[in-house]
């Protein structure tokens, strides 16, 4: 017995090993993964937006609480996560497992702006995003420190962009759209969980990270208009070029007007279908400190960024 079951772990780990070396660029760019999720084409350049998705994006963002989020001119949050196995090897720059277990992180709305101030074994890793403004030309830039120190590394640069971009989108889904001016598609029914949900395609330009465009999938929760899930390329690094994720939203809590997802899952789609990444959960949240931009600092936060989000009743220390 003992011998079968060292040739299976035998067996195991060689396998594991092999996907750890598969790239995700060799994966074509496809919207699904399985027979529950069929393969969507994506959306090219010159289609134009169907009345009826943006319509249904309107209403998503007014069940999130578009018309508070408006008047949310800072907004402080802080979250604590788990990653799954296997993935820090398949994808160490975007993982940063050494730094990315628990984080404060701080948006400006109205200018653009998200810093992250990630913590972990290998101590702390400051990221100041500012999205692009200018079109689907404009990406905008990061800026990424290790304790205290900057860096000038283009994989790492890439990563931490594209992780920032998504973490806003994650966290606000439509109403992180509803301005942008992208094209939008409906795209049948999809089931999540307990959910019905209607898919809203998106052809996001600029894209995620530093990408010039991305496709989405949101699938909005038929009764409540509430987004579930959103499924996304991952182009703005030049390592996932191909790949496709998806995170699960869950657990909302209405606060300052606002409906919130205050647990998350995400999974690989391709090129390993249903590949667990990470679990996360959102700890705090406070709104209109009175942030500046000088006040997110290029190596740490400064001024009233400094002090954390305020916790989140219940919320556990450790991931749900």
């Amino acid at each position: 017995m003992s011998h079968e079951r060292s040739k299976h772990d035998l067996q195991r780990r060689r396998l594991l090993g092999a996907a750890a070396l598969v790239p995700l660029a060799a994966s074509p760019l496809l919207l699904g993964g399985c027979a529950s999720t069929p393969p969507l084409a994506p959306i090219p350049s010159d289609e134009r937006t169907q009345p009826e998705a943006a319509a249904l994006l309107a209403e998503s963002a007014a069940a999130h609480g578009l018309p508070a989020w408006r008047r949310v001119r800072d907004l402080s949050v802080s979250y604590r996560g788990e990653w799954r196995p296997l993935i820090d090897r398949l994808q160490p720059e975007l993982v940063d497992a050494r730094f990315r277990v628990a984080s404060e992180e701080r948006l400006i709305p109205g200018e653009g702006l998200i810093a992250q101030s990630h913590t972990g074994p290998g101590g702390h890793k400051h990221v100041v995003r500012q999205s692009g403004r200018g079109g689907s030309a404009d990406t905008g830039g990061v800026t990424v420190a290790y304790n205290g120190v900057p860096t000038t590394d283009e994989p790492l640069r890439q990563a931490s962009a594209l992780v920032a971009d998504g973490y806003r989108l994650f966290l606000l889904g439509p109403m992180a759209l509803v301005d942008g001016g992208h094209t939008l598609r409906l795209a049948g029914l999809e089931q999540v969980g307990e959910h019905a949900c209607e898919r809203l395609m998106v052809r996001l330009a600029p894209g995620l990270g530093l990408s010039p465009v991305d496709q989405l999938v949101l699938c909005i929760d038929r009764r409540t208009r509430l987004m579930r899930r959103v499924r996304f390329t991952m182009d703005g690094l030049a390592s996932t070029r191909g790949a496709l994720a998806e995170v699960d939203t869950f657990d909302f809590q209405n606060m300052h007007g606002i409906e919130w997802p205050t647990r998350f899952h995400e999974r690989l789609r391709r090129p390993i279908p249903r590949l667990p990444v990470h679990d996360w959960q959102l700890t705090g949240l406070d709104i209109n400190r009175g942030l500046k931009a000088a006040d997110l600092g290029g190596t740490q936060f400064a001024g009233v960024a400094r002090g954390p989000a305020r916790a989140l009743p219940g919320a556990s220390p450790d991931p749900a």
